[in-house]
């Protein structure tokens, strides 16, 4: 329990940290090229995608991935637009409090799932306004590709 305790407050300060100052069309365009060719590069078969609000400003599907990643994209969107945090840090507070999504907040887990690799856009001042996802890796690697390219794209170190 303490080793998920501590998980939940390294997810929470990557929230913290991993902002932007502003985000448009642009910023999508430049954050989805550089994940995608760091995921060719390193010869990942995932999903990658980018929505502000409801609207997908960037995806793309690299070789081996299916119809499935995109459906785990949705689910685990559905998470950070509902709870304003990562999918990746809902699952560990379901873990740490021996429950899921659907105890716990009476929600389908076919429409929300709380598994890593979504992570909410979030603006300095502004807050939450979309969402950066991968899907294709197991959940742990999914959320560790989106910060370590945020971390990148952001230029904030450890």
């Amino acid at each position: 329990m303490e080793s998920l305790q501590a998980l939940l407050e390294e997810l929470k300060k990557e929230e913290e940290q991993l902002q932007f100052e502003q985000f448009n069309y642009r910023t999508a365009y430049e954050l989805g090229m550089q994940m995608t060719e760091e995921a060719y590069r390193r010869g990942l078969s995932i999903v990658i995608d980018i929505c502000k609000g409801e609207q997908q400003l960037f995806h793309h599907a690299l070789p081996g991935t299916s119809k499935d990643n995109d459906e785990w994209v949705r689910r685990k969107n559905r998470v950070v637009n509902r709870f304003l945090h990562s999918s990746y840090r809902m699952g560990i507070y379901y873990k740490l409090h021996n429950t899921d999504i659907r105890e716990k907040s009476f929600l389908d887990p076919m429409e929300y799932a709380p598994h890593g690799g979504a992570f909410p856009i979030i603006v300095r001042n502004a807050g939450v306004i979309g969402t950066v996802t991968v899907s294709g890796l197991p959940q742990k690697e999914d959320h560790e590709f989106v910060v370590g390219m945020l971390r990148r794209f952001l230029k904030i170190e450890l």
